[in-house]
């Protein structure tokens, strides 16, 4: 069943961005799911939070024990006044409100087999090693999906889904799809791709099935085939001897092959661990943690409690118990010979007892992921342990047991964080300003986070919150802090009034409006001087390459994150230690995608082509046409910005077969029909005169081959589904341009339509050859086609404006998306392409992200432990980490940033934070002076200087010109040239220079002029 006809049933608007993640199969079992969560301490509730976002059918939360200061260091549903509650009273009501449609229930005795029977999933967050083994043999033994999740200091996640656990899509990326060329008759048979590329996207025995195909038509609709690869880029099928000849069309699609897991129960799998981990290092490390872990167990079964924070004795205790442990076991039994790395274990201990909710973030994220696979049976599960450590968070200072004092309980909602990194660290984050750009998913989370460490909490501290969109109701499923009474208001303000409710000492001050070259007069060298640093939550490679060069010029250190579906990074940036920002390529390429023209218009070859061709109609039809008619009601002449042909062209197109304005839905109903008939039946006839299908170029190749492919006409029939969307689509869209009445009755429009005759081919005749013409550049627009642009804009002058229709992706009520997903299986079908369906049309069209509130809340906790570092600073380079995630495949990498590269010239050496620094001085320096003085410096001669793209000077100007500039203040040449004069408190003027000897590649740094 398509996403859009069943997804009402579970929200489409609410879940849309997590349908493209997960889809429709796995968010109905989702939503019917029961889930049992034991522990709601931080992790805990981070877990419970991500589940109940993602709408899991119920939650039931069992944690009799009573809040208490250390937890609100981690636990946001928990304040002051909690304490002494039970944490699952305590976080219930909350926890309902995220999500009215998912129930949240508290179980207050013990948790018994019987109990355990009426859950799909377990998950244990806070109970003893003992009644872990105890609930997980149980599991084990019924098929309940088990999962063990703790922080003590770091993460550890353990996750049995039985012995026979059937994974129905492994992988995150979509069936693969090609368009097909030619099919052979033979055994085997011999299938070639439309692009040839696309066979190397397939790999031996992988199965496909076959759709469109017409001719060899037994293959349509198949039980999947297996196929091979061959050298020369063509794929084998099985036996097509007896099949029909193949004519024509058809794709490919790849049909996904489950996979099968087996796990072992938590009692053998604690002394045989499997880990997951991306080195061999890395699987010996989490071995180490594995075993601190034990460790950590037993000293607490034996002292009946935690170590005590930065305690030598308990830690050299814990350390002893890890000695003693019995050896870990390979899979094949064998005793594992690895050397304990007793430093880790220490340093482990020695922090034990705090509670960090990044650390509980990130974990919540990972457990809450495993979760919705135990439920979903979509993307692989851990295997089976994964351990996550952030001990570079700690400093190396070399003291390895600073003084304990610093360390100990304050009785305040710090405890938890204060036992890793003392008071004296909690009170220089208290006095932070930060300035976090975004306020979505990621900006959400990084509030909620910021509230919890105490970031900005004191007197001087504070946090401001920059964005400038609204809340929209898809924001709901994985954006925190807004709820749905929030709906409409500014996200900046929403967010700022959450996050105060979150911690009462947090300093927000929202700011709508968004970071970008107008706004410098807000965001400027006064505002940017009372900032610590920077957090980017942005969505678009574009704003943050511009977040990343402010924080460049004002030497700020920049964290920033980015998500898609379940893939995710954190990155940190610090002036002077690590490299700059910069966009992948490959991902900043693709924000700007663009195809040829002539392709998207006359020759698509995929079903990219067919929807920017389907947009392409919107905006015309629909905005650029009203637009330009109503410019023309103030004008004589045509507007400016379009020529004559481009005029008469989209006047003929929008007019269609009715040659005047409309008055009537019938009227409507008769342009989009003829519209209909112009773009796919018409239009294409009108191609192939042109081009036929034998046509032959000088060197004897096809006119039609490889990706151009030869399109047929289609013939309007009211029932097929696609025919009837786009008139119903395209008419009230017209209608709605007009300001008509329109309806959504399709049985009327059925009866209508089998009333109407096909349009005259006379009437679309001029319309089709000024379209095919003006796009092959074979037009000429003399004066009698000028005046029957007069003629036909007249008709038009006297009536009231049009309404320009701007496109919009979330609102499925307004026919904007039927138009181009309709357009777009039309345009497809014509040629023989595989079409998008209606999920994925409205992603492409939209450039809409995938998102998913787990990998959000995730990159959002990493960034917070780089926030840590950041403060506490200085920290070598060593310190820091860039991290890259993918949930669904259990990938997690963290590496140390790369070190600015340093550029030279001459004696000149720098790096991308440098800058050449210039006091304007007293009285204010000529550009004489000012050259002079670089001169003298670094013994270097200006060329050329620039402010902005302003050309202040140039040693190639004649003497006069350079005498006239050389004279002149250095601020009243750039006014003189700008037109500008320094905005009020603007303390740098940012000019750009290059040297005389210079080569060309060489970017000096920027010379900052103080005034």
């Amino acid at each position: 069943m398509d996403v859009q006809e069943t997804s009402k049933l579970l929200d489409e608007e609410l879940y849309s961005r997590q349908l493209y993640v997960l889809g429709l199969p796995a968010m109905e079992r989702i939503q019917g799911a029961k889930v049992l969560l034991s522990g709601l301490q931080g992790l805990g509730a981070e877990i419970a939070k991500n589940l109940v976002l993602m709408g899991i059918g119920s939650l039931t939360l069992h944690d009799p024990h009573p809040t208490c200061w250390s937890d609100l260091a981690a636990q946001f549903f928990l304040s002051e006044q909690d304490l002494g509650r039970s944490r699952a009273e305590a976080s219930q009501e909350l926890l309902a409100k995220l999500n009215g449609a998912v129930q949240v229930c508290i179980h207050k005795g013990d948790i018994t087999e019987d109990l355990l029977l009426h859950f799909q999933v377990v998950v244990l967050t806070a109970l003893k090693l003992e009644e872990q083994l105890k609930v997980g043999s149980f599991c084990h033994k019924h098929g309940i999906c088990f999962l063990v999740a703790d922080t003590r200091g770091l993460v550890q996640l353990f996750c049995d889904f039985g012995e026979n656990f059937t994974v129905q899509e492994p992988t995150e990326a979509e069936p693969l799809t090609a368009a097909i060329q030619h099919i052979s008759q033979g055994s085997p048979g011999i299938l070639t791709l439309r692009e040839q590329a696309d066979a190397h996207h397939f790999h031996n025995g992988d199965l496909v099935t076959f759709s469109g195909i017409e001719g060899m038509v037994e293959l349509n609709n198949c039980a999947p085939w297996p196929l091979r690869v061959r050298e020369d880029g063509t794929l084998e099928i099985e036996d097509t001897s007896t099949f029909s000849r193949y004519l024509r069309g058809g794709v490919i699609t790849e049909v996904k092959k489950s996979k099968t897991v087996s796990h072992e129960p938590l009692d053998v799998a604690l002394l045989q661990p499997r880990v997951v981990a991306q080195s061999s290092q890395e699987v010996h490390r989490a071995h180490c943690l594995h075993q601190a872990f034990r460790a950590l167990h037993k000293f607490q079964e034996l002292s009946g409690r935690r170590p005590q924070p930065w305690d030598p004795v308990d830690t050299e205790m814990v350390v002893d118990l890890a000695r003693a442990l019995e050896p870990l076991k390979g899979t094949e039994g064998e005793p594992l010979e690895e050397q304990l790395d007793e430093a880790l274990v220490r340093t482990v201990a020695l922090s034990s007892a705090g509670s960090l909710s990044p650390m509980a973030a990130m974990l919540g994220a990972v457990a809450a992921q495993e979760v919705l696979k135990a439920i979903s049976r979509k993307f692989m599960p851990l295997d089976q342990w994964l351990y996550f450590d952030a001990l570079d968070c700690l400093p190396e200072d070399g003291e390895s047991f600073p003084n304990p004092e610093d360390y100990a309980p304050r009785g305040c909602r710090y405890d938890g964080q204060i036992a890793v990194f003392g008071a004296h660290f909690q009170e220089r984050l208290s006095h932070q300003h930060y300035l976090l750009v975004g306020a979505g998913a990621i900006g959400c989370e990084l509030l909620k986070g910021f509230a919890l460490v105490g970031l900005g909490a004191g007197g001087s501290g504070g946090v401001t919150v920059a964005d400038m969109d609204h809340v929209e109701r898809s924001n709901l499923s994985r954006q925190f802090l807004f709820r749905p009474q929030d709906i409409g208001r500014l996200k900046a303000e929403v967010a700022a009034e959450a996050a105060h409710r979150l911690n009462s000492d947090l300093l927000v001050t929202p700011l709508p409006y968004q970071l970008d070259p107008t706004t410098e007069h807000i965001y400027g060298d006064n505002f940017f001087s009372s900032v610590d640093g920077v957090a980017a939550a942005l969505d678009s490679f574009q704003a943050r390459r511009y977040v990343a060069a402010r924080c460049t010029h004002y030497l700020k250190p920049l964290l920033e994150a980015g998500t898609k579906g379940t893939w995710g990074s954190a990155c940190v940036f610090v002036p002077h230690l690590t490299e700059g920002y910069r966009a992948p390529a490959s991902a900043a390429a693709s924000e700007d995608t663009s195809y040829p023209i002539c392709t998207v218009r006359h020759f698509p070859s995929t079903a990219e082509h067919t929807l920017q061709w389907a947009r392409d109609e919107f905006e015309g039809l629909f905005r650029l046409f009203a637009e330009t008619i109503n410019r023309h009601q103030q004008a004589l002449t045509p507007p400016a910005d379009l020529d004559g042909p481009q005029m008469l062209n989209l006047l003929q197109v929008v007019l269609g077969v009715l040659r005047e304005r409309p008055q009537t839905w019938r009227d409507c109903v008769v342009w989009a029909l003829g519209h209909w008939q112009l773009r796919f039946h018409y239009g294409i006839e009108q191609l192939l005169r042109h081009f036929p299908p034998d046509k032959v170029l000088e060197d004897g190749t096809p006119f039609w081959s490889g990706p151009k492919q030869c399109p047929q006409p289609l013939e309007f029939d009211a029932s097929q589904d696609m025919h009837l969307l786009f008139v119903l689509a395209a008419a009230n869209l017209y209608a709605q341009m007009h300001g008509l009445p329109g309806s959504q009755d399709q049985t009327a429009l059925k009866d209508l339509l089998q009333l109407l005759p096909l349009p005259d081919p006379q009437y679309l005749a001029p319309i089709f050859a000024s379209d095919l013409e003006l796009t092959l550049a074979s037009a000429e627009f003399g004066p009698e086609r000028l005046k029957k642009l007069h003629e036909a804009l007249e008709t038009w002058r006297m009536g009231a404006p049009l309404k320009p229709l701007m496109f919009e992706k979330d609102d499925d009520s307004n026919f904007h998306v039927d138009f181009v997903v309709a357009a777009a299986s039309l345009r497809a079908q014509n040629y023989g392409i595989p079409p998008a369906n209606r999920a994925k049309s409205k992603q492409i069209v939209g450039r809409i992200i995938p998102a998913i509130a787990t990998t959000t809340a995730a990159v959002a906790g990493l960034v917070c432990l780089e926030l840590y570092k950041v403060v506490g600073g200085p920290r070598p380079l060593t310190a820091f980490r860039h991290s890259y995630l993918h949930l669904a495949e259990n990938y997690f990498s963290r590496w140390v940033p790369s070190a600015p590269a340093i550029q030279k010239f001459h004696d000149l050496k720098w790096t991308c934070w440098d800058r050449l620094e210039v006091p304007a001085g007293q009285p204010m320096r000529t550009l004489e002076s000012l050259l002079a003085h670089l001169q003298e410096l670094h013994e270097l001669r200006v060329r050329m200087l620039l402010h902005g793209p302003a050309l202040l000077y140039s040693a190639g100007w004649s003497p006069e010109k350079r005498a006239h500039h050389l004279s002149l203040r250095v601020t009243d040449l750039v006014q003189q040239v700008t037109g500008r004069a320094p905005e009020p408190g603007q303390r740098v003027l940012v000019l750009e220079l290059s040297f005389e000897g210079e080569e060309e590649d060489t970017a000096f740094p920027p010379l900052h002029y103080e005034l």
